[in-house]
This record gives C-alpha cells, sequence and structure tokens, in this order.
C-alpha cells in the first residue's frame, strides 16, 4: 500500500511545477507580453514535439490499430468543441466582451488529459517498483518544466491574468492526482483505456499548436521577431525530442 502513498505524494509535488510562472509575476507588463509572445512560440514547439515525439511513439507500442483514428477523433473533438465555444459566447452577447480566447479553455481541457495520463503512468511504474516509480517521476517532471512554462504562456497570451492563469494551470496538474487514484482502484480495467487518451490528447495537442497558435505568430510583422519566435518554435521541438530520448520511460 506504500506504493500509492508514494505515487500520490509524487503527483501533488509535480503539480507545483505548473506553478512556474510565479517566476513572471514580478516583471513589468512591456517584459512580460514580450516574453509571453516568444514563449507561445515555444508552445507550439514543444506541443508539436510532446505529440509526435512523446506520446503517438509511446501508443504506437500499443499494438491497436485504431489508434490513429483516435488521434483524428481528439482533433475532431477539440475543433467541435472551440466552435461550441465561440458560438456560446457570441449567443450569449458576449462575443466582443470576451477577453478570453477559446484556445485558452482547449488548453487546459488537453492539459488535464495529459495529467491524468502522467498520473496513471507513474501509479503503474509504482506497482512494478518504487525504482522504477522514480525514474518515471523524473523522466515525466523535465518534460513538464518546459510544458507547463508554456500552458501558462498559452493561458496569459489568451485573456488570463498572471494569477488566474497559474491558479488554473494549477488545478488542471491535480487530474494526475485522479490518474494515480483510479489506476491503484481498476488497474487490469483501465490499462486498455490509457493509449485511447493520450491518443485523444495528441489530436488536442495538434490541433491547439497548428489551428490556434500557429495562426497567432502569424500576426508578426517585424522580421527580427518573426526569425525569434521561428528559432524558439525550432528549439521548443528539440527541447522534447532531447527529453523523450534521454529520459524514456
Amino acid at each position: 500500500m506504500y506504493e500509492f502513498y508514494y505515487a500520490i505524494l509524487s503527483v501533488v509535488l509535480l503539480s507545483l511545477v505548473s506553478l512556474i510562472g510565479i517566476f513572471t509575476i514580478f516583471l513589468k507588463r512591456e517584459l512580460t507580453d514580450r516574453i509571453i509572445h516568444i514563449l507561445v512560440a515555444f508552445a507550439i514547439g514543444s506541443l508539436l514535439g510532446a505529440a509526435f515525439f512523446d506520446i503517438l511513439p509511446e501508443i504506437a507500442q500499443s499494438g491497436n490499430e485504431n489508434i490513429f483514428a483516435y488521434v483524428l477523433f481528439g482533433l475532431l473533438m477539440f475543433f467541435v468543441m472551440e466552435r461550441y465555444i465561440y458560438w456560446h459566447h457570441c449567443h450569449s452577447g458576449n462575443c466582443k466582451n470576451s477577453h478570453h480566447h477559446p484556445v485558452t479553455y482547449l488548453n487546459l481541457i488537453g492539459d488535464a488529459f495529459h495529467n491524468f495520463v502522467d498520473g496513471a503512468l507513474i501509479a503503474a511504474s509504482f506497482l512494478v517498483s518504487v525504482p522504477i516509480g522514480i525514474v518515471t517521476i523524473f523522466a515525466i517532471a523535465t518534460h513538464e518544466i518546459p510544458q507547463e512554462l508554456s500552458d501558462f504562456a498559452i493561458l496569459v497570451h489568451g485573456g488570463f491574468s498572471k494569477k488566474r492563469a497559474m491558479i488554473f494551470n494549477f488545478l488542471s496538474s491535480l487530474t494526475a492526482i485522479l490518474g494515480v487514484v483510479i489506476t491503484f482502484l481498476f488497474a487490469k480495467k483501465i490499462e486498455g483505456l490509457i493509449p485511447i487518451i493520450l491518443a485523444v490528447a495528441a489530436g488536442g495537442f495538434i490541433y491547439i499548436a497548428t489551428a490556434d497558435l500557429i495562426p497567432e505568430i502569424h500576426k508578426e510583422k517585424k522580421s527580427e521577431n518573426i526569425v525569434i519566435q521561428s528559432v524558439v518554435l525550432m528549439i521548443g521541438v528539440l527541447v522534447v525530442f532531447a527529453i523523450t530520448t534521454l529520459f524514456e520511460y
């Protein structure tokens, strides 16, 4: 039973990584805006990197022939959700008054899926052995740091205040605890669902990066900023690639 407490303690500590945006609170608004615009480019790279270098290779090993259909389902599901959010705001008369871009809600949903699976993976690894659980925690933490920075940037860029972005990012990270609890309770029954949940999350990440965030950075007109954003985007991809290569779990 001690494995359960190790897993719970691990995901609680891991959830604190979501508060990494606290370092921007004391920065001036102009400097924060410049950092956020750069981090949005990093977010695109890290989301695409997470989908193609981390999640998809992981679920490809499950042997499920329909897994890419679930990825497509995830992409379409996020599209429908975004359309509904737009419709709901406009139907309620808040179209012009809303300060929150739908991508903020989509990102929170996608991140919640991802964190749930991370919690399930942590629980499963501790069920095997404590050393494997510790290695898994370390591997997940290394890719969560750039991921949480990216999530924070997306929320702030989408209209959230820094404080609100940190709170919602933290709440989204707590789904990892749910992943741990459910995995320990239904270890055998939930095993087959993990690849499907991962596939849906991957589809969501691809949609957010390509349909929402890339059009945002295309609005930049200054050649210097375009070069910086392009380089940072590539760095985001390479960081995730390096992490997944060095710390496979």
